[in-house]
């Protein structure tokens, strides 16, 4: 219990410094009078930055990489752990080498490649691209088709069902829990993604709320009254989301982690 209060004092913090009237960094700034909080924080920033535009971006984003983690991540999961095929091992291994890999070590040639080549600077599509497929989610849908008796996918084959209908009618509905438990996952990265945006567009009407957020500094050429305040009512926009899909998916999300561990 210590341990979990500890954990969720950034978010208390958060939460009142967005609604604190004056910026107050003492303890006892923690603990607020009421006549001491306001919603003006929002007002400003929003004006500021465009609150609603900015989640729009983000939004997009998400989705578009969301979108592709879970159908090439299924494609992917799923030839790993029912088909048998030369190279799958050095397949599975190479999954777990790009884990090992940070991303920033990526970043240049991903820069080059992504702007340089391909044209895609100032557009959704070079910013959801490095993100398309996510090592991690491969894994998870990995473990779950391991669990599925192959009995199940050789008696669809003998009723002459293709793959790709093994894979959507029998093998997708036994692994729905893995399949939320990917959509968080996944989600987490993209809606919070910084510096790969940041890099990618300089178009302020296509920056995702986390940049638009660190590019904030005035409004309509004055400085804002509270302007960490402010920053922190965008970065509480910026959580409700995750906040709000964890504990829709909470039951299912633990249900994942401990699936992912019983041996196959």
């Amino acid at each position: 219990m210590l341990g979990a209060l500890t954990a969720l004092v950034p978010f208390f913090y958060m939460i009142v410094g967005a609604l604190q009237r004056e910026r107050d960094t003492s303890l006892q700034g923690m603990l607020p009078l009421p006549g001491k909080l306001t919603l003006d924080n929002f007002a400003e920033v929003n004006e500021s930055i465009s609150l609603g535009r900015s989640l729009l971006n983000s939004l997009v984003i998400t989705a578009g990489v969301v979108g592709c983690t879970l159908v090439l991540g299924l494609l992917v999961g799923y030839a790993l752990a029912v088909l048998s095929f030369r190279g799958r091992g050095l397949v599975f291994a190479l999954v777990l080498l790009v884990q090992a890999i940070p991303f920033q070590l990526l970043m240049v040639p991903l820069y080059v490649m992504v702007v340089r080549y391909f044209g895609l600077a100032d557009t959704y599509i070079g910013m959801m691209l490095p993100f398309a497929i996510n090592s991690v989610a491969v894994l998870i849908f990995r473990q779950y088709f391991l669990q599925i008796p192959r009995e199940i996918f050789d008696a669809a084959r003998v009723d002459g069902a293709s793959e790709l209908r093994i894979l959507v009618s029998i093998a997708v509905p036994l692994v729905r829990p893995a399949v939320l438990t990917a959509m968080l996952v996944t989600f987490i990265g993209p809606w919070n993604e910084f510096l790969w945006p940041f890099l990618v567009t300089k178009e302020a009407e296509l920056q995702p709320l986390a940049v638009s957020l660190a590019n904030f500094s005035q409004s309509n050429g004055t400085f804002v009254d509270n302007p960490m305040g402010a920053v922190l009512a965008g970065a509480c926009v910026l959580a409700v989301p995750v906040v709000v899909l964890f504990l829709l998916f909470q039951r299912h999300f633990t249900s994942a982690n401990l699936g992912s561990a019983i041996k196959g």
